[in-house]
């Protein structure tokens, strides 16, 4: 029998999370590797967990009127994990901004150490009944981390849009992309992005991802997805729009 760990390390304020996993068949696409969307679904478990086990899940939160939405995301793929792989997911909160929580992560195979992914994140600290977002000064449920450091990716910053964005899908947003916050999960994200995407561009050997999420998508709705492909910079540019609104924005990069 394997045993997967999960533990904390800490330093006055600054704790980090460490959770072994193993990469399974059913989350990987077509060439066996750990899809866009089971990374998301990944890293978002890893925090939430991280801090359930500090006394903040998620019906402690609600109790209190308080709901933490992610934000923003950026990942470098050093070397995407692979099916039956076992890995350790390393996360941990940084020095806050004024109106986010940061977040950063390192996936490393467990048994070599070797880096395969690193991200950051930033999330949003929402007052339930009032839709407000709060300052992050305010959550009081744990001593606020100061640490800040290099991070090997890209920003998670306002992505900027190319002028001829052309349509791509119309994706329909289903009961199965709604999770507990009543909206689709943030996860669901990027399967909606992979998917859009031409079969040649499928292909691609990715090196980047980011994704800003701007306004939540619900069920019974759907969402209008764009793209622009710059080969000379060998980037891909995924917009999510409803109406006049964008619901999401996201790019990726390939070698």
């Amino acid at each position: 029998m394997i045993t997967y760990n999960q533990w904390h390390e800490a330093d006055g304020p600054n704790i980090k999370f460490f959770s072994q996993n193993q990469v399974y068949f059913c989350q990987c696409d077509k060439h066996h590797k750990l899809s866009l969307f089971e990374l998301l679904r990944t890293v978002t478990d890893a925090a939430v967990e991280d801090f359930n086990q500090r006394v903040m899940s998620y019906d402690v939160l609600t109790d209190k009127n308080l709901g933490i939405l992610v934000s923003r995301q950026a990942f470098r793929f050093h070397k995407m994990p692979v099916g039956n792989q076992k890995i350790t997911i390393k996360t941990w909160e940084e020095k806050p901004e004024a109106l986010q929580f940061v977040r950063a992560y390192e996936i490393y195979d467990t048994e070599t150490k070797e880096p395969l992914v690193s991200g950051i994140s930033t999330w949003l600290l929402v007052d339930l009944t009032k839709r407000r977002i709060m300052r992050i000064k305010d959550f009081n449920l744990r001593q606020e981390p100061d640490i800040q450091t290099e991070h090997d990716c890209l920003k998670a910053e306002k992505i900027v849009l190319p002028e001829q964005l052309v349509t791509l899908t119309t994706r329909p947003i289903w009961y199965s992309d709604i999770d507990g916050n009543g909206h689709m999960n943030n996860a669901r994200y990027g399967a909606f992005v992979i998917d859009s995407l031409p079969p040649e561009y499928q292909q691609k050997e990715f090196t980047d991802f980011r994704i800003n999420y701007n306004k939540e998508a619900i069920q019974g709705e759907s969402i209008e997805i764009c793209g622009a492909f710059d080969d000379s910079n060998k980037k891909i540019t995924i917009v999510g729009k409803q109406n006049n609104s964008t619901c999401f924005e996201s790019e990726l990069f390939w070698k």
